[in-house]
């Protein structure tokens, strides 16, 4: 396992220390937690991304005009 050293406020690691007694866990753990969120989170946007852009290649569909700003929002 990797060490990683951050520069935070006095102010911010005062209130992590705090949230983490509140959850019964330690800074150390809310870090990691968030960074695993938000890395498997940015790896499902990419993979939507490219689930979209893999779907729209497979399309034949497409506009010959431009459409107007007041018929994209025609209802």
């Amino acid at each position: 396992m990797a060490n990683l050293t951050l520069n935070l406020s006095d102010d911010i690691l005062q209130r992590a220390r705090e949230a983490a007694l509140r959850e019964h866990t330690s800074v150390n753990a809310l870090v990691r937690d968030y960074l695993t969120r938000y890395a498997d989170a940015k790896s499902r946007r990419l993979e939507a991304l490219k689930t979209l852009d893999e779907l729209a290649r497979r399309t034949h569909s497409s506009s010959v005009e431009k459409w107007s700003r007041d018929e994209l929002h025609q209802r």
